[in-house]
């Protein structure tokens, strides 16, 4: 039997206009331009350029997205408002705050340099090898990690050039091979772990004469395992030894080699980035002035011969059935040239009421740079601050950079959990970062403190901190634990 019912259900929907200003949103500035050019390429209706309105205080955009109206044209091809396509000076250019110097928009030279695996091979074209040994060896060079080891086991190298190459290779032959891309440079290449490593960096040291250098070679091949644990009085047992500089001199020795051979090299590989502040934070005098760096303000307008064209539909008959649907097709061009300018220019609105609500909230920090006056801050303090979303601070703080006269300092880096003290105040949990690294570089490095330790200094200092949080912070830190600390 049928039913007839009625329900009643409330549903929220982003415009295409509101889902266009949260990409942007969250593009940062190095990828705005390549967005900018990608929107430019598919909308002839928009143009790059200076207007006449150049120079103009843009029309203040509405800083909520959530709660702007944009109207969305809609109908029959009978209503289109000539009127509202001529009367463009809104769009025909403008600039915004953080314009600077032409200068400014050059991109970095990038160094000419060539990966490793070209060093490598260029290396191996000198040992003159026959024709299955230096195909062996291209193979073995291919295998070589961004970091300068060979993971891949030998059997698995000698199957690859079995499938791939057609050549039958024995364990032996391939390992002779790999003896000699072993000898190139840098020191320590082609290693299969970082043992062997650092004992190829080790033979590349040793004239024979240098007794730091054979020690620590006996180190690594007879008491690894102490080493890594930082055993040293195991290590003075085994070399037999009770003379503690013998072993120390052997250490620092073997510290200060490479343990990634490859790592100076491996960037080449890929193309160098650079980090681009979105905004630029100056301290004039006591003075804060926040701008926003200027790529974010590119010049766009609306194309002129399109503006033309609806000019001449104007005069013309408008029963003309060809010439509607061409004025139909302009017509959805040029909407989505306005609703990118505008997407464009409530981003820069956005970021920077973000940004100001940020140097406010952590003033004290941006005057001295000092990371001790950081206060706890969540994305809901400055969402509250400027009557926006959580979400629409999320997407400003992930992906934005600013320059300060300390350094470039991701958003994100002022945002912190706050942790309680006696006097039952909140101090930012960066700041308890910088009170336990401190703590460590101050230490007694023979005897290390424990996360035990720690949090007891802590807590006298004032800090509501368990243990297990200082842990967390001494990894988030990259501080290894106590016993890993420790040096003779």
């Amino acid at each position: 039997m049928q039913k007839l019912g009625l329900s009643q259900s409330l549903q929220q929907k982003l415009s295409p206009q509101q889902i266009q200003f949260i990409k942007l949103l969250q593009v940062p500035t190095a990828e705005l331009e390549t967005r900018i050019e990608e929107e430019l390429e598919i909308n002839p209706a928009l143009e790059e350029g200076e207007g006449e309105a150049e120079g103009e205080e843009p029309e203040k955009a509405e800083d909520n997205f959530e709660e702007q109206e944009y109207q969305e044209t809609s109908g029959s091809e009978d209503e289109v408002d000539i009127k509202d396509y001529l009367r463009d000076d809104d769009y025909s250019g403008y600039k915004m705050q953080g314009d600077g110097d032409e200068d400014d928009d050059r991109d970095m030279p990038l160094p000419m340099s060539t990966s490793l695996h070209e060093q490598l091979m260029d290396q191996l074209d000198f040992l003159g090898l026959d024709e299955k040994n230096y195909t062996i060896g291209k193979q073995l060079v291919g295998s070589i990690e961004g970091d300068g080891y060979i993971r891949r086991d030998l059997e698995a190298i000698v199957n690859d050039l079995a499938f791939s190459q057609g050549i039958e290779a024995t364990v032996e032959e391939v390992e002779a091979v790999l003896k000699k891309i072993q000898t190139f440079d840098p020191p320590g290449i082609a290693a299969r772990n970082l043992q062997e490593c650092l004992l190829l960096q080790l033979e590349r040291m040793d004239n024979g004469h240098d007794i730091d250098v054979a020690v620590a070679k006996k180190i690594i091949t007879e008491c690894y395992d102490e080493f890594t644990k930082k055993h040293y009085q195991k290590i003075q047992k085994k070399l037999e030894t009770e003379d503690e500089e013998f072993v120390r001199d052997a250490v620092d020795l073997i510290v200060k080699l490479n343990p990634k051979p490859g790592g100076s090299s491996a960037p080449s590989m890929v193309k160098n980035q650079y980090i681009i502040p979105d905004f630029i934070l100056t301290n004039n005098n006591g003075k804060l002035e926040l701008a926003l760096n200027s790529r974010n303000a590119p010049e766009l307008r609306i194309s002129r011969s399109y503006t033309e064209m609806f000019k001449a539909y104007d005069k013309s008959d408008k029963k003309d059935k060809k010439l509607k649907e061409a004025v139909s097709f302009v017509k959805q061009k040029l909407d989505a040239a306005k609703w990118f300018i505008d997407a464009i220019k409530q981003r820069q609105q956005t970021l920077l009421k973000t940004m100001r609500a940020i140097v406010d909230f952590q003033y004290d920090f941006f005057l001295e740079g000092d990371e001790t006056k950081l206060k706890p801050m969540i994305l809901k303090d400055i969402a509250t601050m400027i009557g926006m979303d959580i979400s629409t601070v999320s997407r400003v703080a992930s992906s934005k950079a600013v320059q300060t006269d300390f350094g470039i300092y991701p958003l994100k880096y002022f945002f912190s959990e706050g942790i309680s003290t006696d006097s039952g105040e909140e101090v930012s949990s960066r700041e308890v970062k910088q009170i336990i690294k401190d703590i460590i570089e101050a230490e007694d490095k023979n005897k290390p403190l424990s996360d035990d330790k720690l949090e007891k200094i802590l807590n006298d200092k004032g800090y509501n901190i368990a243990r297990r949080t200082v842990a967390k912070y001494r990894e988030q830190l990259n501080i290894p634990v106590a016993r890993l600390r420790k040096e003779l």
